[in-house]
């Protein structure tokens, strides 16, 4: 697989439509201005009215043809924008998907959305931002000095000098934002995951009472980040400066030379000396646009950062092999997280047969989460085989096969289980989007919510998380529980599913879970002993 395109700034033949509309829309009202001018000094001269009556017209015909193509012009960039963000999420998605959670692991939530969503945003932007901008001044900048030039060449040099002095300010603005736009990024990134913290995990952190620390190193990252905000203001206050000196000389210039000529009527005259500032107003989206490919190429660099890293796990091309069962079976598996960092799991044989319910324990870092990541396929190991297959069948390599294969017999559930913003339905079929409320009630009960459901006013329409019903830590581990069974998949892995439970709460969750999955096969993780004795088989790992 390729990786997602982060490229920005790319013309295409939608943004090509955009940005020639978008200067026919600058290019008219280049043209209002200057004709209104001509229109005003010559009524001054009181002429016959039929004098007037085309620059009239003219008038009132750049005056609707100005936000008319602006409109189309809006129209047809927020299509091609729209449609390249859908492709660009789809492929970043995709690259995520091989460094998950083995590459991502030490980054958080909030680093991870600043980079798939802001990051991202603003890649897709300059498309908006600084591709059609560039070609509707070009346009307009183009028609303008042509008709200039075809009145007085001299009028016309000057408005050419005017558009290639704004548009080096605008490159040189450029050169100096980017220099920072990854520090500024960085501490954008701080400040949101500081904050995330703060909210996401509001009731911990009060409880051990870090919230004033956390809050005081949020204050300081907030002023880095204002610092580096007005740093870079300053920066676009000169550039903005810049380009009114610039116009500001051009129309002094073509005053001078208009200066006592009679080459040219006064109306005339007007519209040229009219002109730079018409065009200034065409000019102007350069600045901007240098902004926003600044900020595109920091974000560019800043996601590249997260999707270059060497991926875990393999993508194998072709079709899942033929189902020979769901046995599992490791042949002297050995792992690591990186090539730089040691072993962590040391050379394993392992038999799993379906229905197996294994817990494995051992002390810190001797492989016990690793054994889990490699089982998942989020973790590709050093040496030895992992085949899946019941005996006398024929056993499949699990290492060569698509991910979504590999992963899709398998369920999950961790310490944690991440309760979504929506209904206790909807954050069930999370887990199974075919699944009918029968099936909801079932793994529900299954996993020891039975009547916890049955007594909630809403039921299923319950809403959890952010803005709805609290859940206890109890509740939590069952519901990762519910949608692990919901899902049928055939294996369930679990990674310290009872770290946060009472010991009677353990005992209990982990009893539910076994008397639901006869037939599944359980690995369980776990520093604890509750809940442990409900299990047939038992791995102590040792580093």
């Amino acid at each position: 697989m390729t990786g997602p395109d982060l490229s920005t700034g790319r013309l295409t033949r939608p943004l090509l439509l955009a940005g020639i509309i978008g200067g026919l829309a600058l290019a008219s009202g280049v043209a209002l201005t200057v004709t209104s001018g001509w229109l005003i000094v010559k009524a001054s001269e009181m002429p016959v009215i039929l004098t007037l009556m085309t620059a009239i017209v003219g008038v009132r015909a750049f005056g609707m043809a100005r936000p008319a193509f602006r409109y189309w012009e809006r129209l047809r960039t927020h299509d091609a924008a729209l449609a390249d963000l859908a492709r660009r999420r789809v492929q970043t998605y995709a690259a995520l998907i091989p460094l998950t959670p083995a590459r991502l692991g030490q980054r958080g939530r909030a680093d991870l959305l600043t980079g798939v969503v802001d990051d991202l945003d603003d890649i897709v932007g300059a498309q908006i931002r600084v591709t059609v901008p560039a070609v509707s001044t070009l346009v307009a900048w183009g028609i303008t000095s042509a008709v200039t030039t075809a009145f007085d060449a001299r009028v016309g040099l000057v408005v050419i000098a005017l558009g290639l002095a704004v548009l080096a300010i605008s490159l040189v603005a450029v050169r100096v934002e980017t220099r920072g736009q990854v520090e500024l990024g960085d501490a954008r990134a701080d400040v949101t995951r500081i904050a995330d913290t703060l909210t996401a995990q509001a009731g911990e952190i009060a409880a051990i009472g870090a919230g004033p620390d956390l809050i005081a190193e949020l204050d300081v990252r907030q002023a880095n980040w204002r610092a580096l905000v007005l740093r870079q203001a300053r920066g676009r206050a000169l550039a903005a400066g810049a380009i009114l000196v610039a116009v500001g000389g051009a129309v002094a210039i073509v005053a001078l030379l208009l200066e006592g000529s009679t080459r040219h009527t006064p109306a005339v005259n007007a519209m040229l000396v009219l002109a730079p500032v018409a065009v200034a107003d065409a000019l102007t989206p350069l600045a901007e646009a240098a902004r926003a490919l600044a900020r595109s190429r920091g974000s560019a660099r800043r996601l590249a950062r997260v999707l270059s890293q060497v991926p875990a796990v393999a993508e194998p091309s072709g079709v899942a092999s033929p189902d020979t069962g769901q046995g599992l079976e490791l042949r002297g598996i050995s792992a690591r997280w990186s090539p730089e960092r040691p072993v962590a799991l040391r050379p394993l044989d392992l038999d799993l047969p379906p229905g197996t319910h294994l817990a494995v324990s051992g002390p810190n870092g001797c492989g016990k989460s690793t054994l889990l990541a490699v089982l998942a396929r989020h973790l590709d190991p050093e040496a030895g085989t992992y085949r899946v297959g019941n005996d006398g069948v024929g056993r499949r390599d699990v290492l060569s096969e698509p991910l979504p294969a590999a992963r899709g017999r398998i369920a999950i559930v961790d310490d944690t289980p991440h309760v979504f913003a929506s209904t206790l339905r909807e954050n069930l079929r999370f887990a199974r989007d075919d699944a009918d409320d029968t099936d909801l009630i079932a793994a529900l009960e299954a996993a020891g919510l039975g009547t916890w459901v049955t007594g909630l006013p809403d039921g299923l329409e319950t809403r959890l998380g952010v803005g709805g019903r609290g859940i206890s830590g109890g509740e939590r581990a069952r519901l990762g529980l519910a949608r692990a069974l919901l899902s049928e998949r055939p294996v369930i892995l679990l990674d310290e599913p009872v770290a946060h439970l009472d010991s009677a709460t353990a005992r209990a969750v982990i009893a539910d879970l076994v008397a639901s999955s006869p037939d599944r096969t359980l690995v369980m993780v776990s520093h604890r002993e509750d809940g442990r004795d409900g299990f047939a088989r038992t791995l102590r790992l040792t580093g």
